[in-house]
């Protein structure tokens, strides 16, 4: 079997990107109040941005685990995921874990399958506690996220909604950072959403950092005070992802990011004048 592109060890454990697709989005969600003069001087639209969705299979001696699955048929350009999962030699059924790091549908849209049952039948799904009771309840806090309705209500609410509930019987909620598979850790990354967590694979002295999405865009780390616009607590968010971003850097850790270019694999470090680089592996 081919090695896929982008795939790496950490000590013993295998990393694989995995794409599930694409998808445009209006600019608000990456960039709360940007200028669109702004955006433009950095050669992005201002109709739309294009986004990267990039799962990760995390395969050690005894588990298969995927972090996040993808968007599901939320456009014609995702959900790709399974399809690339058998590139890389590995079935749906072979999934034993699955890490979902927040509720967004372009993270738990692939979850399920279009009968409404779980798409990786095998395996568990990991969900932080406060994400889940968050998406859950009767009516969520969602003021702060500065994007429209069709967005906020019609897409994000109503597929956390219909999914979670769809996945109960396999969800296993945690509650605080912990090692869920040998190797592999939940981190909590508040913010984003009110349950969002990273995770940390190590083995041996090696360390990789996924960030899921304490930054969705590489203009973040350049401009730290360009907030999306899909955060429900924009503070806690800036909070976090400095935080991240500073251990990536102090720690000199490999970094996956969801959102990034495919495979979405490098290392940050600090610019002089303030914010931090991307270097792609």
């Amino acid at each position: 079997m081919t090695v896929p592109a982008g795939s790496f060890k950490i000590g013993t454990i295998q990393c694989t990107p995995i794409s599930d697709g694409s998808c445009p989005f209006p600019p608000s969600v990456f960039f709360a109040d940007v200028p669109e003069k702004e955006l433009q001087a950095r050669g992005l639209r201002t109709d739309a941005i294009e986004s990267t969705f990039t799962c990760h299979l995390i395969s050690t001696a005894k588990h298969k685990v995927l972090i996040d699955t993808g968007a599901g048929k939320l456009a014609p350009s995702t959900g790709k995921l399974l399809e690339n999962l058998a590139k890389a030699g590995v079935t749906a059924k072979e999934i034993d874990t699955v890490i979902l790091t927040h509720a967004h549908p372009d993270h738990i849209g692939g979850a399920i399958d279009p009968e409404g049952k779980a798409a990786f039948p095998n395996a568990r799904y990991l969900v932080g506690k406060d994400e889940y009771d968050f998406w859950t309840s009767e009516n969520p806090d969602l003021s702060a996220m500065r994007v429209p309705d069709e967005i906020k209500i019609g897409l994000i609410l109503a597929t956390a909604r219909r999914v979670l509930p769809l996945l109960r019987k396999q969800i296993e909620l945690v509650s605080k950072e912990s090692e869920v598979v040998p190797g592999i850790h939940m981190v909590r990354a508040a913010g984003h959403t009110p349950g969002h967590m990273a995770v940390a694979i190590s083995s041996g002295k090696d360390t990789v950092l996924h960030i899921g999405d304490a930054v969705i865009h590489l203009l973040h780390l350049e401009q730290s005070g360009w907030r999306p616009g899909v955060d429900v607590a924009p503070d806690q968010a800036a909070e976090t992802r400095r935080r991240l971003l500073d251990r990536a850097v102090v720690d000199r850790l490999k970094v996956m990011a969801f959102h990034f270019t495919f495979p979405g694999t490098g290392r940050i470090t600090s610019r002089k004048s303030g914010g931090w680089k991307w270097e792609a592996a």
